[in-house]
This record gives structure tokens, sequence and C-alpha cells, in this order.
């Protein structure tokens, strides 16, 4: 499997929009990525924009990874979320000895997913032993392999401790056929994602297929994008896929206004001042929020890539910029969702999945309102 740097993967990912949108009613029905649009993101090389180019991945920068992942969401939020995040799971291989993340992430397809922090897993020699269910595994039914982020609990029963002396959370990876997928994803908007349960079952991990995410000091890799880490690459990631979905809707809104005519009204609804209004507010909301969120990435991928280092105010930056655009995407597809009237309710017209898409978006843990408090105290007591 080659590299694919730069633009590149952002053309590849414009020119797959329209398999991607012929696609879209089968993954929502089946409430999974159908089999051509995974071989196509394969085929592409889009699930290794963020895996090392010692593996053969591009190892892109931020801006690529959200340019990328804002044009699939223009043709699909599902997609767009599962490649989000298998791709940001992918980082993971920088912690990895080499060997361990050749055998996971170069043997087809190479994806890899996984859920939320929970659950134990028991020290024993040579390893991990685990019994447990995790939840929110996007991506989970195309991959290959799948993760798990744990607390780490000595063969005696007591907690193990990081040096600061907090618990000890690492990273366990398993082979997907060594889990129970449990089909639970019935879910208002992103339905294609697959986002679904497994679980494992006295499962042991051999030592070399866990690690410290998102500790820099245990990173194999010197790029500067896994300095970044995960947390901060999902941010990045699914504020770009929600300004996506806006443009995607609020293009179609515009479209709309320039042939329909409302009812009783001679003029078409673009003739309108008050459409060409909300129509113009509306554009500047998004434009605004796109300008804000790559013009953070930016400044933040400036230093980091000079100085070697993520800093808390970037850090802080990031949460913010990536929080408030989520939230600003919401506020423009509510606004394309309401202008369309009785249109966008209908499935066979382009706004009713978006609108339940984002509204899954924003409530997912990257668009809590809470990030807005952690920010202002930051703002407040430095």
């Amino acid at each position: 499997m080659r590299a694919t740097v730069g633009l590149d993967l952002v053309e590849r990912a414009r020119a797959l929009a329209p398999l991607i949108a012929g696609e879209a009613d089968a993954i929502e029905r089946q409430r999974r990525l159908t089999e051509q649009v995974v071989s196509a993101l394969i085929d592409n090389g889009l699930y290794r924009a963020l895996l090392p180019q010692n593996l053969g991945g591009a190892e892109a920068a931020p801006e690529i990874f959200m340019q990328m992942l804002e044009e699939i969401a223009k043709a699909d939020a599902s997609v767009a979320w599962c490649l989000g995040q298998n791709s940001v799971c992918a980082m993971i291989a920088a912690w990895l000895d080499p060997d361990t993340a050749h055998e996971i992430f170069n043997t087809s397809p190479g994806i890899l997913a996984w859920g939320a922090i929970a659950h134990e897993a028991r020290a024993v020699d040579g390893g991990y032993r685990v019994t447990a269910r995790w939840d929110f595994a996007s991506g989970s039914r195309q991959a290959s392999w799948l993760g798990a982020h744990v607390r780490i609990i000595e063969a005696d029963g007591t907690p193990r401790k990081s040096a600061d002396g907090s618990p000890e959370v690492r990273t366990i990876l398993f082979p997907a056929t060594s889990a129970t997928l449990h089909d639970v994803w019935e879910a208002i908007g992103l339905a294609g994602t697959g986002t679904d349960s497994y679980s494992v079952e006295n499962l042991f991990v051999p030592e070399r297929f866990s690690a410290f995410r998102d500790v820099t000091s245990a990173l194999r890799e010197k790029g500067p994008l896994y300095k970044l880490g995960t947390s901060a690459s999902y941010s990045l990631g699914f504020a770009a896929v929600s300004l996506g979905v806006a443009r995607a809707t609020l293009d179609a809104a515009i479209a709309l206004a320039r042939g329909k005519h409302q009812s009783l009204q001679v003029k078409a609804m673009r003739d309108n001042n008050a459409v060409q209004g909300l129509i113009g507010r509306t554009e500047g909301n998004w434009r605004a929020a796109r300008v804000y969120l790559y013009a953070t990435a930016d400044t933040m991928w400036r230093d980091l890539t000079a100085t070697g280092e993520f800093s808390d105010a970037h850090r802080t930056a990031v949460r913010l910029a990536s929080t408030w655009t989520i939230h600003q995407s919401a506020a423009v597809v509510d606004a394309a969702y309401h202008m369309a009237g009785a249109t966008a309710v209908f499935r066979s017209n382009p706004f009713e999945r978006r609108f339940r898409d984002m509204h899954a978006i924003a409530q997912q843990l990257q668009a809590r309102d809470t990030h807005f408090e952690d920010v202002g105290r930051t703002i407040l007591f430095s």
C-alpha cells in the first residue's frame, strides 16, 4: 500500500463524493457503510491519512485531514464520521513497536476501531486478561482490529498507578474476530456509522498489543502529528465533518431557493428579501466558523512543528474552536432546514437526513457545552 500525501488526499476524497452520495441511501438503510464505499476508501488510501509514513501512511497535517473529511461529509456524514474515527485510531501506530503496527495496519483491510474508556484489564504474565463490553465503536463493522481503553489492575487486585498517582490507563488491541459485536445502533442520526457495542470474554492480550495512547514520552514515532495526539485530532476532525454537513445543507437550500415558489407567491424564493437576508447571514456564519477553525489549526500546527510542543494554550484553543464550529454548523443546518419549509421533511430531499446527522454530531463528546466552561475557567484563572 503506497502512501498518499498532501492535497492528493483531498482530491481523492472529492473524487469519491459521487460514489458515496449514490450509496448514501443504502448506508442509511443498512446502518453501516457499504462494501463499495469501504473498498473505495481503502483503495484510495484515505484510512491511512494519519498513519505514520514509516508504515506507508500519509502522516498528513491536520489541515489536510480536515479538508478530506469535509469533502466526504458533503456527500454523507456517516462515511465521514467513520473515516475520521478510524483514521484517528490509526495514530496509535506511533506508540506501538514497528512489527506490531505493521501486523495491524498493513494486513488488509488494516482498519482499527474502538469505543469509550471503560472497564479494567488484569495484568498477567506476558500481557493482560479482560472480560468487558464497550460502547460507541464507530466504524467497527469494517474494522479488522478493535481496541479498548482500560484501567490496569495488578495481579493482586490493586489498581496500577501512573507516575502522578492517577489510575494507569492503557489501550489494548485485539483482532475483531476475538470480540462479539452487538447490533445496538438505532440512532436518530449518523445511522450508517454502525456505532455498535462489542465485548470480549476472558481474552488474553499480549503486552505488545497495548500502548499508552497520547502519552508523549511513550512515542516511538517523532513526527509532530503524534505530539498533537488523538484527542485534539478527534476535535478537529469531527468539527470538519460538521462543516461539510453544514455546507451541503446550505448549498441545497440555495439551490431550492433559486427555483422554488412558496405557496400563493408569484415570485421565486430567491426574490424574497427575507430569504436573501437569511442566506447572506447564514453564509457569513458558515464562512466565519470555517475560517476560525482552520486558522486555529494552522497557528497550532506552525507552532507545534517549530517547537515540538503541543502547548496547553493550543490545546485550549483547539477545543474552543472545534466545539464552537460544531455548534455554529448546527445553527447553519437549522437555518437551511427551516428555510426549505415543508420540502425539508421528505426523505427524498437533501435536508431531513442532514438535519438528523448534524444534531447527532452536536450530541457527541466533541460538542459538549462543558467544553466552554473548561475554556472559560482556563481564561479566568490564567
